[in-house]
């Protein structure tokens, strides 16, 4: 098991642990989580013993093998599969060993181990993780050089799975994986054999593939039993427990520090006094629980587009002659909250560049709102901010007429307070830069936000700010993420980029996450479900919400004329006996109204029955 004892550690004076503890059972599988900057990185440091501890200590069992991606493979002439085999370095110097070795006996115990370790169902393994990883079987035979360094991260991802250590370090590891990868990842260290101890921010991975938390907040070490939202609960419940305690005694504090105040210069109560002083003095205080600092995204609104924004009519498109997308018939309206899945290189980037008009179409039509307004986010572009600049200058750049308070309050708008509105860019965390990059891709209100990847370097709570301002946005959203929990509380229509095309895809999240782990599986015959009464078409959707607004509308403008016949009813005057006549007229009238009323309400509450109907088949 892993000892964590009373550590101490200060980065240039800043401590980062005070008295941290914890003990890590064999073969558990543990999340790391706390807030960006507080230690977790540094803690694998400390485990691996790069870094040496102020007081304190932590130990592993003699002889266990500790693992970890601390940074890519390099750019060689080697294989994949090769250089994944190489990750094991026991049964690589075996390998060699059994090749040159003469002595019968060395010989015989050479074998015996390779057999122990399962040295020869090795390749098989080993490409078994790269394949999960996302590399098909004529892309393990070529060198790691052909990969760029976020594919050779995989490489080397794949590379400490292989050689299985007994205490496996991952740091963010879905950061550099897409959704096929990331669900693939979840299930692979489920089952692995050993202890791992993951640094993750992605909620899916921390509720699938581990069964404790442990927390890092406040220089101290906290071990949770379950996974990530059963902590939550737990920690919501000491917080509030923690808030209680405290609040009850900075009350008693205060009436006992009144007493104090009152009498201690009265010579027949300074004795009372005292001895309440020292009361005081003796109280072990609970401090309240800080507030957590609230991770904000305020995005601009557009104005309303009619319908549809974007349509594609058996579209064509690719790069030179090559296409990689055909036959697209596609409509997006501002309301929709579109994910897109499909594996790697299926083309989810190439439909993303088209949408945005980075990516012309070779045939086929296009038709776009001619005021449509699109912002785009991808990963890339959060490393192609000016580092020598501060997030002021670029929205002095991209908005040099407004007032330096309106780019003050646009930047707080995203949670980049003072401090970091004047801080060069080079100098922000990954999260930081990530939100200004979100900031620039929101600023001229688009219709339509093509986000490709927006979670890598934002917290647990910034990926829920994030939910809660794309819930309020009123533009489509196009989202490409490995982020499960993100995508299944943003999106409500999920195509899948396949075989050269995209088409809507007709079940859930849970169901296309069950079906890339099958893959793999022999397929067992499935007992006949019940017909699922067909969905209706995208134009009987419109007509229906239409409608719903249509009766919405109705409802209104005859509320407005009742309150209009209740004010004439309410005056006194029409009381009086020489108007006796008026007031029946508007008695009728008012009576008339209200049948119209109730008429209205039972045709809104019919029209919005068939719409709800409809979206739940």
């Amino acid at each position: 098991m892993l000892k964590i004892e009373d550590i101490t550690y200060s980065v240039e004076g800043r401590p980062l642990f005070e008295g941290a503890s914890a003990v890590i059972p064999d073969g558990h599988k543990v999340g790391l989580v706390g807030p960006n900057g507080a230690g977790k990185t540094t803690l694998f440091r400390l485990i691996r013993g790069e870094l040496v501890l102020e007081g304190g200590s932590l130990s592993v069992p003699r002889g266990a093998r500790i693992g970890g991606v601390s940074q890519e493979v390099p750019g060689s002439s080697v294989s994949l599969i090769d250089t994944v085999l190489a990750a094991d370095t026991e049964r690589a110097a075996l390998m060699a060993e059994a090749a040159t070795a003469t002595d019968g006996a060395r010989i015989a115990e050479v074998q015996t181990r390779l057999a122990d370790i399962d040295a020869w169902s090795a390749e098989a393994r080993a490409a078994a993780i790269l394949k999960g990883l996302g590399f098909d079987d004529d892309e393990q035979r070529m060198p790691c050089s052909a990969f760029s360094g976020g594919w050779r991260m995989r490489v080397a991802l794949a590379g400490v799975l292989f050689a299985q250590p007994d205490l496996l370090l991952l740091d963010e590891p879905t950061n550099y994986l897409d959704l096929e990868g990331a669900l693939w990842l979840e299930s692979y260290l489920a089952k692995y054999p050993y202890t791992v101890i993951v640094i993750s921010h992605d909620r899916g991975l921390l509720n699938r593939a581990v069964g404790s938390i442990l927390h890092l907040e406040d220089r101290r070490l906290t071990y949770y039993q379950g996974p990530y939202d059963q902590f939550a609960r737990q920690r919501a419940e000491r917080r509030a427990q923690a808030a209680a305690v405290a609040k009850k005694q900075q009350t008693r504090v205060a009436h006992l520090q009144s007493f104090v105040d009152r009498f201690r210069a009265k010579a027949s109560k300074a004795k009372q006094a005292q001895s309440r002083l020292k009361m005081i003095e003796r109280m072990d205080m609970v401090a309240a629980p800080e507030d957590i600092a609230k991770r904000v995204f305020t995005f601009p609104q557009p104005d309303e587009l009619s319908p549809p924004i974007i349509r594609v009519e058996n579209g064509v498109t690719g790069y030179g002659d090559t296409e990689v997308l055909r036959k697209l018939d596609l409509r997006i309206d501002q309301d929709d909250r579109i994910a897109l899945l499909g594996k790697n290189g299926q083309g989810k980037s190439t439909l993303a560049k088209l949408l945005s008009d980075r990516l012309p179409l070779m045939a086929g039509r296009i038709t776009r709102s001619s005021k449509l307004r699109i912002g785009f986010f991808a990963q890339h572009q959060v490393d192609e901010l000016h580092v020598d600049e501060t997030p002021l200058d670029h929205l002095r750049r991209a908005r040099p007429d407004e007032m330096p308070t309106r780019h003050r309050a646009r930047l707080a708008g995203f949670g980049l307070m003072a401090a970091q509105a004047e801080t060069v860019v080079g100098k922000l965390s990954g999260g930081q830069k990530a939100r200004l990059s979100l900031l620039l891709a929101t600023l001229d209100a688009p219709h339509l936000l093509i986000l490709d990847e927006p979670t890598n370097h934002l917290d647990i709570e910034s990926r829920e700010a994030l939910v809660e301002a794309l819930t309020a946005y009123s533009g489509a959203v196009i989202l490409v993420s490995h982020d499960m929990h993100l995508m299944s509380m943003v999106a409500d229509r999920l195509w899948l980029v396949k075989d050269g095309t995209v088409a809507p895809y007709e079940d859930d999240l849970d169901a296309y996450r069950a079906m890339l782990l099958a893959a793999d599986k022999p397929v067992k015959p499935e007992k006949p479900k019940p017909a699922r009464p067909a969905r209706p078409d995208r134009d009987t959707m419109l007509a229906l919400r239409a409608e719903v607004r249509k009766c919405e509308a109705r409802v209104e403008k005859i509320e407005e004329m009742r309150e209009t016949l209740a004010k004439k009813l309410a005056d006194p005057a029409l009381y009086e006996d020489a108007r006796k006549g008026e007031l029946e007229t508007w008695n009728r009238k008012y009576a008339e109204v209200m049948e119209g009323l109730s008429r209205a309400e039972a045709l809104w509450e019919k029209a919005l029955e068939k719409l709800e109907a409809a979206e739940s088949a």
